[in-house]
């Protein structure tokens, strides 16, 4: 059964009513629970009925009082209570058709549902939805979601996705707008394709579903050593980085005079690629998109400019520290700081290329243990190994190539201690480690 309970949370009111793990969830308020999403919907009131069938084939029918949106406590065997929707798209940017053979299973399903945008911020196509699930989604007031558009160019769109059904996207997202539908919209451009003129008419025409669409993030098409038999891709350079970031400048001016934000931001790479200088902290309003590496360079900054005083100066220590080749610099510089505040402490910065993927790929996410473990000499690595959490999957401490952060101890034969992949924390864990 998809609603099997898998675990019960300590002190919660699933708890208290002796709903226990290996019970099924029927239904709530006399509906039927297909989903996570009739789940949390039916469950947002201060009086609920809920029918339990235990282990043993009884039905409980229970009543219960609580705060409006308190939920219950439980968790399910399968997160969103049911099969997660695969991508129908056959995109030409896609980066799960540049791996390699080998890899687990898991990293070539292409997810494409709108459930897990609005439960883990994953981003949606829309391509493989029907009206009604459209409709679903403002009944439930599924909201805010993560949209990748792309393009809002209809035939462009068809193009770019390989797919007949895709170039509706604008007349969906007006329809989600108008019901008061938050989104938030992700273009990966592909020069050639989506980029400079095409890049305009997208966000001038996603502007004007402001601000149900709250903000737009660019990123530049990533492209593998595996890429085979799949449409030439240019990457961006020092010159077409530069060019797109003047292109969306004027844009961007306009927006923040009239709702104080440039609405949409290109990531890091092309501020490092084009050799200009990151915006200011304003300019990132709260880095609601620094998964996508938008403001990622700034927040690490300004973390560390402002924790710096933190650092305790008595303390010693050594740590290594190993990053990708677009953070680098960046990292560098935060060490000479942190060693300058305190003279005790030494940190080495390690620049890993990765050769897994291409050298292509620069960012510290997409990083391989067998990369790290052929690039950095064991004898080179000092008392600590920091690496940032998002070069370890979600909730697990196991890489892209499987390679375990027991494994990478025990090469290294030294402690590694996880950093938050925006820097938050680096001085608090140097603090905990001197």
């Amino acid at each position: 059964m998809s609603s099997k309970i898998s675990k019960i949370k300590i002190g919660s009111i699933a708890e208290e009513l002796e709903i226990e793990s290996g019970d099924i969830l029927i239904s709530i308020n006399g509906t039927e629970i297909k989903d996570i999403i009739d789940y949390k919907f039916l469950l947002a009131d201060d009086y609920v009925e809920v029918e339990i069938e235990k282990k043993d084939g009884e039905v409980w029918t229970l009543e219960v009082e609580k705060d409006y949106e308190e939920d219950l406590g439980m968790e399910f065997e399968k997160e969103i209570m049911d099969e997660a929707l695969s991508c129908c798209n056959n995109c030409l940017f896609c980066f799960v058709d540049q791996l390699p053979r080998g890899m687990r299973k898991t990293l070539y399903f292409k997810d494409d549902d709108s459930r897990l945008s609005f439960l883990q911020g994953n981003f949606v196509t829309l391509t493989n939805m029907t009206d009604e699930d459209i409709d679903r989604i403002i009944r439930y007031r599924i909201s805010p979601i993560n949209v990748s558009v792309h393009t809002t160019n209809p035939s462009l769109r068809v193009k770019m996705l390989n797919n007949r059904f895709a170039g509706n996207i604008y007349q969906r997202l007006q329809k989600l707008a108008a019901a008061g539908i938050k989104m938030n919209c992700q273009i990966v451009l592909c020069p050639g394709y989506n980029n400079g003129e095409e890049l305009i008419k997208t966000v001038k025409d996603l502007y004007l579903l402001y601000p149900s669409v709250e903000n737009v993030a660019a990123v530049p098409v990533g492209v593998t050593s595996f890429r085979k038999n799949l449409n030439e891709i240019t990457l961006y350079d020092a010159e077409s980085s530069k060019a797109e970031l003047n292109n969306i400048f004027d844009f961007q001016k306009n927006s923040i005079k009239e709702i104080s934000t440039p609405f949409i931001r290109l990531s890091d790479e092309f501020y490092v690629l084009s050799g200009n200088e990151v915006p200011k902290a304003e300019f990132y309003s709260e880095f609601d998109q620094v998964e996508d590496g938008v403001g990622m360079i700034r927040l690490f900054r300004d973390s560390i400019s402002k924790d710096l005083k933190k650092l305790k100066i008595e303390g010693k220590g050594s740590f290594t520290l190993i990053t990708g080749t677009l953070a680098y610099n960046e990292i560098l510089k935060a060490a000479i700081a942190i060693e300058a505040r305190n003279n005790n402490l030494k940190l080495n910065v390690h620049k890993v290329i990765n050769n897994f993927f291409g050298e292509t790929i620069t960012v510290a996410g997409l990083l391989t243990g067998q990369d790290i473990m052929k690039q950095i000499k064991v004898d080179s690595v000092l008392d600590y190994i920091i690496m940032p959490r998002n070069m370890f999957k979600s909730g697990e401490n196991i890489m892209l190539d499987d390679v375990t952060i027991d494994e990478l101890e025990k090469y290294f034969k030294k402690k590694i201690i996880i950093c938050d992949y925006k820097g938050e924390d680096l001085i608090q864990l140097i603090n905990e480690h001197i």
